[in-house]
């Protein structure tokens, strides 16, 4: 009998990590939670990035629906999204809020934004990622679709393309500003 557990044993942690690691595989890691869906905005003020007057701050947010986006002059994903977020300033689809993250050198986001445009209403000055962990985030770029009230509403991990705005942020975007 002890043979029997002695063997038994070990087979059945390998079944049950086998049965969890095999769920794992079936789920879509671009879709992460956020612990902030449908909570507020956590509250900050930044400071603004280098070459700017003004900061960024959680209140500047009400009133409107608003894209926060979280980027950095080092994220080759945020440069393969950009000339898409340039597009959407010309369109002026939505107002779009930039969270610099991470930043390697003082001067570098401002630098990159002249380089590539800048399609940002306000940008803070997030180097020490204060503000985003707050905001749950993981990489570069994120982005947060944000209610007029301030409430985060949708969270879009990776670099946003033409069809992800149309076929899912575009309308959370047109229903949110119905309400």
């Amino acid at each position: 009998m002890k043979q029997r557990i002695f063997y038994l044993l070990p087979l059945s942690v390998f079944l049950i990590l086998a049965i969890y690691f095999a769920v794992g595989l079936t789920k879509d890691p671009r879709r992460l939670p956020s612990a902030l869906i449908d909570r507020a905005v956590p509250a900050f003020d930044l400071e603004p990035i280098q070459g700017h007057d003004r900061g960024f701050k959680s209140t500047d947010l009400l009133g409107q629906v608003s894209l926060v986006n979280v980027f950095g002059s080092w994220c080759v994903a945020c440069l393969a999204e950009h000339p898409f977020l340039i597009e959407l300033k010309e369109t002026k689809a939505i107002p779009i809020y930039g969270l610099n993250w991470r930043e390697t050198s003082p001067d570098a986001a401002i630098k990159w934004l002249k380089r590539h445009g800048d399609p940002y209403t306000l940008i803070g000055n997030d180097a020490d990622s204060r503000v985003a962990i707050d905001f749950g985030v993981t990489g570069a770029p994120e982005s947060f679709i944000v209610d007029k009230q301030g409430t985060v509403r949708y969270k879009h991990v990776g670099p946003i393309y033409p069809d992800i705005w149309e076929k899912t942020l575009l309308p959370i975007v047109e229903a949110l500003r119905k309400e």
